[in-house]
Parts: C-alpha cells; sequence; structure tokens
C-alpha cells in the first residue's frame, strides 16, 4: 500500500496484447501511477499475488487459461489492500454482477481513453467504485429487493481454494480428464487425484458432477471455453 506522497501501484492481468499497451502506457505516462505487474494470464498473477499487494489490480474477465473472475475472488480474499477492477469489452448485467460479487470494486470497459483510466484508477485507489451510468444502472436493478428470490453469490467457494486448486478446478469444469490435467499441469495423476480430494473437502461435494456443478455456480462454466 502506498502513502499518500507515494505512486499508487497497478498490476494489469490482461492477455489482449494491444490493450496491454494501452493501459501500461496510459498508467507509465502518469506520474503519480506506478506500474508493477503486467500478466498475460491468470496463472502467472496468481502466483505473483501470492508475494505482492499492489494498490490496484486491472483484471480482464476472459483469461486464456482461467476465468478472471477466479483471480479476483483470489485477491479480494488474500491481498485486502489491493482494490481491483475489471477491464472487459463486456457489459451486460450477468458479468457485472458476478464481478462485483467476486469481490471487484470497479468496472472498466477496455475502450476508455487513456485519461479515463488514469482518473479510474485514482478513484478506485480513493476508496470509490468506479462504474459508468449506465452500467452502474444495471446494478441497480440488479439488486433492487426482491421478495421472491434470494440473493445469489456465485464464487463463495473459490475463497479456500489455492491457485492450483482453482486450476485443477477449471480444468474439470472444461471436461479434461485426471491424466489430461496431469499432462497439461506437468504433474502425476496422483497429484491430480490429490488436487481434486481437497477441492471435494473445501467445496463440501464428493463427485465430480457435483464439483462441476458448484463450478457452474460460480460462474466458471459461463466464461470458461468448454472443451468440444
Amino acid at each position: 500500500m502506498t502513502t499518500s506522497s507515494s505512486p499508487i501501484s497497478v498490476a494489469i492481468v490482461e492477455d489482449d496484447e494491444a490493450c496491454m499497451d494501452r493501459f501500461e502506457s496510459a498508467i507509465q505516462a502518469s506520474s503519480d501511477l506506478l506500474l508493477v505487474g503486467s500478466f498475460a494470464d491468470g496463472r502467472s498473477a496468481l502466483t505473483w499475488l501470492q508475494g505482492h499487494q499492489p494498490d490496484v489490480l486491472l483484471c480482464d474477465l476472459g483469461l486464456p487459461d482461467l476465468p478472471g473472475l477466479a483471480v479476483i475472488s483470489y485477491c479480494a480474499q488474500r491481498c485486502p489492500k489491493t482494490a481491483v477492477m475489471v477491464i472487459t469489452l463486456y457489459e451486460d448485467e450477468q458479468h457485472v454482477v458476478r464481478s462485483l460479487e467476486a469481490g471487484a470494486a470497479g468496472y472498466l470497459l477496455k475502450d476508455s481513453l487513456h485519461g479515463e483510466i488514469c482518473d479510474r484508477i485514482r478513484e478506485l485507489h480513493a476508496g470509490g467504485s468506479p462504474i459508468t451510468p449506465n452500467i452502474a444502472r444495471l446494478v441497480l436493478k440488479r439488486f433492487r429487493p426482491k421478495v421472491d428470490k434470494p440473493a445469489f453469490s456465485p464464487v463463495q467457494g473459490l475463497t479456500h481454494l489455492t491457485p492450483k486448486e482453482l486450476i485443477v478446478l477449471t480444468r474439470i469444469a472444461q471436461g479434461f480428464s485426471y491424466a489430461e490435467i496431469g499432462g497439461l499441469e506437468g504433474v502425476s495423476v496422483n497429484t491430480v487425484h490429490t488436487h481434486i480430494k481437497h477441492i471435494y473437502e473445501k467445496l463440501s461435494v464428493r463427485s465430480r458432477s457435483e464439483a462441476v456443478f458448484e463450478a457452474s455456480q460460480m460462474g466458471l462454466l459461463d466464461i470458461v471455453p468448454r472443451r468440444g
């Protein structure tokens, strides 16, 4: 966390190179902002976040290996000094609401101008929740009291999972076998079984189908491309 005289430290998780360049350029051109990390996938970001807490984390939703929701939830729970802002092309209610429920405090569209990018980062760091007006209307509509509809929190189970367990759960949701997961992650099938056992315990489930159902409730199946 920075002091009032220190620049605001910012990390970015974004797989689109052109978008990454735009955001990096905007941050680096501002003397009160400091770029401390840039990551093109969720795995690298989670590994880095285990030892760092930037003031602000900008995170895309459509990452190549993990859903952005997993990174956002992990950061919100394990990095209390970090404020998270989504950077995305999605303007629909589902993505907005799930991002906020996962722990994001701001929602910024990727086509924002350089000046707006920096202003929103400053606003977020100051304790605000920068969200464009049209998206704010969606949020207000979604959270108006409803007598017959309970509150839905799709990412509750992500809180206690490790980065490796998040990756394995995502692979399960994508339809990969245990052997295929082992090959993709460079570990033995026994190690995959161990991760899955821990996932089952933490999610209070007893089967692959139940784990996949929980992944669906967390939003993993809506954002991560499914196999086939």
